[in-house]
């Protein structure tokens, strides 16, 4: 695929025309660079930052997530989860785990930096410190405002975040719901490791829409909790009661942080015309586990396919990866969003019925990517996950309009 010729920009002088350009070089935008320059595209990347940079999250990314890349993400890699420990309000603990690999654990700062590194070898052209200050996309083309430079481009992909100005400036996005995390670090020394190594920690009933988490890193775990946003004000407090759960000073959290967690309404649009939103930017983030490591890297994925089709002429518009996507991911959301509103209302109830072994077989499929959604649960696990589709009806069914989008 050709580059894009010069354009004329009037008294500003040429700049370079773009066959697409990525605002944001997070995991969702940098593995969509990648596969745009993978396949001869033009493409420039845009970031604020400069990397490596650090952002708050959990750092894990499970099987399903990394079958999507294509490449590995082993050099970053800093422990494998195997097996999973929780329990309900901080009572007795349940175990599940075959010695396979659920989860590959790093830390953003590395992970997103390599990300980044893998795009740019790919022959993508990456801006560090270049902060977008406006985006506008025409029946033409796209202009993004950086740093004082226009910049032009076929298309665009914004990957900015819950924050980012991409959804903002061009009306694509939006959230039903917001929610809320903090985490700290602290290191092996202070902890008894043998505790957590290969192991993620899960306790649920914790704090209202959502769970707290102790997962293994190289050095040290990362310790964490995240729920509804009106929880915001008591998530110090709530850590506190985690970090006392399992022997841990909350005063030797390194890096405490709190950050938001995007959950995108059913009906919100993704694209419109030559101009994408994908990953948090476009509030892609697991109602249930708050991971947006699968959504981001799938979005991203979709969303360069849908440029490359309108780079060739296939399609006119990049409207139809926000349909695919929508489509990929209503049942997953139905199931997440259910379960999510039933822990809320019947914890104990649905806490017994989600750590049956049955249960968590199917768990642990979907997890890894042996199948897409829970259609693929066959046999004996058929009766308690309807049991919990049951409970989430009872509940309001927050996820129905997902399987209607």
């Amino acid at each position: 695929m050709p580059n894009r010729e010069i354009a004329n920009a009037g008294d500003n002088g040429a700049v370079t025309r773009y066959d697409a350009i990525v605002v944001g070089a997070g995991p969702a935008g940098s593995t969509c660079a990648h596969r745009l320059a993978s396949a001869g595209a033009n493409v420039l990347v845009l970031d604020r930052a400069r990397f490596p940079r650090d952002k708050p999250c959990g750092g894990g990314v499970t099987g399903r997530a990394a079958r999507l890349l294509p490449f590995s993400i082993d050099p970053v890699v800093e422990d494998v989860v195997t097996s999973v420990r929780m329990r309900l309000r901080f009572g007795g603990w349940i175990e599940h785990g075959d010695g396979e690999p659920l989860v590959f654990m790093t830390q953003r700062f590395r992970l997103d930096a390599y990300l980044l590194e893998q795009a740019a070898n790919a022959g993508a052209e990456v801006r560090e410190g270049m902060k977008v200050e406006h985006a506008q996309a025409g029946s033409e083309g796209v202009e993004v405002t950086a740093g004082g430079e226009r910049l032009h481009a076929a298309a665009l992909v914004g990957a900015d975040g819950v924050n980012g100005i991409c959804g903002r400036a061009l009306g694509l996005g939006g959230n039903q719901a917001v929610g809320v995390a903090i985490e700290g670090n602290i290191g092996y020394e202070r902890l008894r490791a043998g505790d957590y190594r290969g192991c993620a920690v899960l306790e649920l009933g914790v704090v209202p829409g959502g769970y707290g988490w102790v997962f293994p890193k190289g050095d040290h775990v990362n310790v964490g909790l995240g729920g509804w946003e009106r929880e915001g004000p008591r998530l110090r407090g709530h850590l506190r009661g985690l970090c006392d759960a399992h022997g841990i000073a909350y005063d030797d959290l390194e890096g405490l942080r709190g950050y938001r967690l995007p959950l995108r309404s059913a009906g919100s649009t993704l694209a419109r015309g030559r101009a994408a939103v994908i990953g948090d930017a476009a509030g892609l983030v697991d109602p249930v586990s708050g991971d947006g490591m699968f959504e981001g890297f799938l979005s991203g994925k979709l969303a360069s396919e849908a440029v490359l089709d309108l780079l060739a002429g296939r399609a006119e518009s990049l409207e139809p990866y926000g349909e695919r996507l929508t489509r990929t991911l209503a049942t997953h959301l139905w199931a997440s969003w259910g379960v999510k509103a039933a822990l809320d209302r019947f914890p104990r109830v649905t806490f017994r019925i989600a750590r049956s072994r049955v249960v968590w077989r199917t768990v642990e499929r979907l997890v890894r990517g042996d199948i897409a959604d829970i259609r693929g649960a066959r046999g004996l696990a058929r009766p308690p996950l309807k049991a919990l589709a049951a409970l989430a009806r009872v509940s309001g069914n927050p996820g129905g309009a997902y399987r209607q989008a």
